[in-house]
């Protein structure tokens, strides 16, 4: 099954830790591979305890410019999705591409490489990030649209937030 995990509000990846988390909890093997994202969170610090999960960032601590991406910044999304084709070979119940809608929306990755990623893999897929193309939308077999009804500008809270 493919998901995606889209829309302008907040829980996209929270919502694709939660699936991690079960498949765990059934012991099953989950990667996780995060796009342009370098700082520790607490998912990464819970889910890495788990021996079946392997949690990948291929991002910097800075905020990607995403009308005008730094040079490194497109290396690290290309490496994530190399590492990502790579990470089939693991066969993997369910593989996690964080952020990878934005991504391959801003030109940091190629929408037909993911697809192409997409096709070949023999697992669950979940795809999250803001702006998904419609092509993943199309291929998908469940997509949440994710808007925030009401939310209050709040500083970043460690165990919320991040």
């Amino acid at each position: 099954m493919i998901y995606v995990k889209t829309g302008e509000g907040g829980g996209k990846t929270t919502s694709a830790m939660g699936l991690a988390l079960r498949a765990l909890g059934h012991g099953k093997k989950v990667i996780i591979i995060q796009f342009m994202k370098g700082r520790e969170t607490g998912e990464m610090i819970a889910l890495k305890k788990f021996k079946n999960c392997i949690f990948k960032q291929f991002g910097r601590e800075e905020f990607v410019n995403l009308t005008n991406p730094a040079r490194v910044d497109k290396e690290l999304a290309r490496k994530a999705l190399e590492y990502a084709f790579k990470s089939l070979d693991e066969r993997p119940f369910m593989l996690i591409l964080d952020e990878v809608n934005l991504a391959a929306a801003t030109g940091l990755v190629k929408v037909k490489d993911v697809l192409r990623l997409i096709k070949k893999a023999n697992c669950h897929i979940i795809l999250t990030g803001r702006r998904s193309p419609k092509s993943f939308i199309r291929v998908a077999d469940f997509v949440t649209n994710y808007e925030d009804v009401k939310r209050k500008e709040v500083v970043a809270r460690e165990g919320i937030e991040y």
